[in-house]
């Protein structure tokens, strides 16, 4: 199938399935008139592809968990893909601690303003400057 059938199928904009060429996550066959052409599996890689994205792993990343789908009996490649997958897992339970800390940082400065605006909405109008 051509890149705008591909397109289609996978809801992926035919720039993103080059750039996943680019990437060397995707391969194409090419047309005499340089146009690519895609197997028909390439509508699962592509699902595969969105979803390590959508897990937060980088193209490099996608790029050494990849080779587990294509040669998934061979055990060396299965570690190396485990240990990719690890090292993100850790990566983002660094992000999500960093953004409870900030969530926390910022719910003190809510409750620190939420407390100076109760204050004056209270306190006595400062008097006017003489004229």
């Amino acid at each position: 199938m051509r890149i705008g059938e591909l397109s289609t199928r996978t809801g992926v904009s035919p720039r993103s399935l080059r750039y996943y060429e680019e990437q060397g996550l995707l391969t194409s066959a090419r047309s005499d008139a340089g146009q690519r052409h895609y197997a028909a599996a390439a509508v699962q890689r592509v699902s595969l592809i969105r979803q390590l994205f959508d897990a937060g792993m980088s193209s490099r990343v996608i790029a050494t968990v990849l080779p587990c789908v294509d040669v998934p009996a061979d055990l060396g490649v299965a570690e190396e893909t485990f240990t990719a997958m690890m090292r993100e897992r850790d990566r983002i339970d660094a992000d999500i601690a960093h953004l409870i800390g900030t969530r926390d940082a910022l719910d003190a400065l809510i409750r620190a303003n939420s407390r100076h605006r109760a204050e004056l909405s209270t306190s006595p109008e400062p008097a006017g400057r003489p004229a």
